[in-house]
């Protein structure tokens, strides 16, 4: 193995390019999955740490009337819990392939949580950059973050799964 190989991401700081970048969830609704994105987001990897935030106000779905909702208590309570955050303990690297341990902080509520995904090798851009990208998924369970709304179905089962999966998509360019 290279040094280069070894390294779990790469040395200096970088922070996210919000346009060829993607943060977002689903959840299983009804017969189908229902996603959202964050579109006011921040990412940003320093001294081996990745670390984020994204603004509750922000999100995203097909429905502005469901997007509405989804800032209510019910779920984020934007008003109370403006933003959400991430930050690792740890980031191991097999290959491609990464492990990142950390912490996710949603309604003012911190739980531990394990995300898996997979890295590329930092390449130069066309504008005389660097960057390189990162996706990322894991799954929590929203209860944990007490948003426990629910619409049951005619045979009594919950519309709306606890599982809720978020995903990045990450492009991140090297700062000066």
């Amino acid at each position: 193995m290279t040094t280069r190989e070894m390294q779990t991401v790469p040395a200096g700081t970088w922070s996210v390019d919000r346009v060829h970048s993607t943060l977002g969830f689903s959840v299983e609704y009804m017969a189908g999955t229902f996603a959202g994105t964050f579109s006011d987001f921040d990412v940003s990897v320093a001294d081996g740490v990745l670390s984020g935030t994204a603004k509750v106000a922000s999100v995203q779905v097909k429905d502005p009337n469901l997007e509405a909702h989804l800032q209510t208590p019910d779920f984020f309570d934007a008003e109370r819990y403006p933003e959400l955050a991430f930050v690792s303990r740890s980031i191991e690297r097999s290959g491609g392939e990464l492990t990142i341990e950390g912490d996710i902080t949603i309604k003012g509520h911190t739980e531990p949580v394990e995300l898996r995904g997979t890295i590329t090798e930092p390449i130069a851009d066309p504008y005389g950059g660097t960057r390189y990208g990162l996706k990322l998924e894991t799954t929590v369970d929203r209860l944990a973050f007490g948003m426990s709304w629910n619409n049951p179905l005619p045979s009594g089962e919950p519309a709306l799964s606890n599982d809720v999966a978020l995903s990045g998509d990450l492009q991140l360019s090297r700062q000066a």
